[in-house]
């Protein structure tokens, strides 16, 4: 007789199996790693105690009570943002070199992307998200956000809009930003002011992220002649690795064994527009390995 204990349970091979996709979709609604692990474990503490048998489409049953988790924690989220010091930026998620293969997801959890989705309410991005991203269906995104179909279409539609008035005008490819990144690191290394000019765009934008925990600037600095020289001040022997962050190439500096600072950049027309420098030791827990991502679950049903 086979040990009870032993035996597959149906609830932990669902949720197993659909992790990456429930991780990516509390991320990408939050900006925080951290906390879409906690809305992870309140789905499987909703997700255990569901009658499998009543459930026809369980991947979207779960991607319904993470949605739900994770509005909940996103309202409470921007409350906490309100008092946050300086400029807040996404927790930064290393990830592996594939991640850049798929553009869209790559590109939906952009440094550059994930602002933009900041500059939404709460229910513009779930449904921005659900739909753009994950290509959910509008009946199933209503069942989520607690709205009609039709409320949904005219939120998504907005979204839509104000998304794509904020966002890159084009997407730059893995290899086109390396080469961009390359050069700014050379420059850096070298010392050489000109040379790191020449990489940045006139109107380039730095926001450092210290959540008034590390020193760091607590307003944006505009402007390319402004940041160069702030960005100088990076000690030559300093140990900044190249990385693959958010499905970017970026860089990493290190202290001894320490994640000191992640720095993605935003590539348009092969010069750098946008630096994102995180510094908060709070939104540097996950650096340490790579986090899996995923638009879909393999060999799951299809979403509705």
């Amino acid at each position: 007789m086979e040990d009870s204990d032993t035996r597959p349970d149906p609830a932990t091979d669902s949720f197993v199996a659909h992790r990456n996709l429930l991780f990516t979709v509390a991320y990408e609604m939050l900006g925080s790693a951290a906390d879409a692990e906690d809305v992870l474990q309140e789905t499987w503490l909703k997700w255990a105690g569901v009658d499998l048998d009543t459930i026809e489409n369980k991947r979207a049953y779960l991607v319904r009570i993470t949605t739900r988790q994770a509005l909940m924690r996103l309202r409470s989220l921007d409350r906490r943002k309100e008092s946050y010091v300086g400029p807040w930026l996404p927790e930064p998620l290393l990830t592996t070199p594939d991640i850049a293969e798929d553009v869209a997801l790559a590109d939906s959890v952009s440094m550059a992307v994930m602002l933009v989705l900041e500059t939404l309410s709460p229910t513009e991005r779930a449904v921005f998200v659900l739909r753009e991203v994950f290509d959910l269906g509008y009946d199933e995104i209503a069942a989520a956000v607690d709205k009609s179909p039709a409320a949904v279409r005219q939120i998504a539609h907005r979204a839509r809009a104000h998304v794509a008035a904020r966002r890159p005008r084009e997407t730059v490819s893995a290899t086109e930003t390396r080469n961009v990144l390359d050069a700014f690191h050379g420059a850096l290394k070298t010392g050489d002011l000109q040379r790191l000019l020449d990489t940045l765009a006139p109107d380039v934008v730095l926001l450092t992220d210290g959540g008034g925990v590390v020193q760091a600037a607590l307003a944006p600095i505009v402007g390319a002649s402004t940041v160069a020289p702030i960005l100088g001040n990076i000690r030559a022997d300093a140990a900044l690795e190249p990385a693959y962050v958010n499905g970017h190439p970026a860089l990493v500096l290190r202290d001894g064994d320490r994640v000191d600072t992640v720095l993605a950049v935003r590539v348009e027309d092969g010069l750098i527009t946008g630096l994102y420098a995180v510094r908060n030791p709070d939104k540097l827990s996950h650096m340490g390995d790579t986090t899996a991502l995923a638009l879909v679950a393999p060999e799951a049903e299809p979403l509705p």
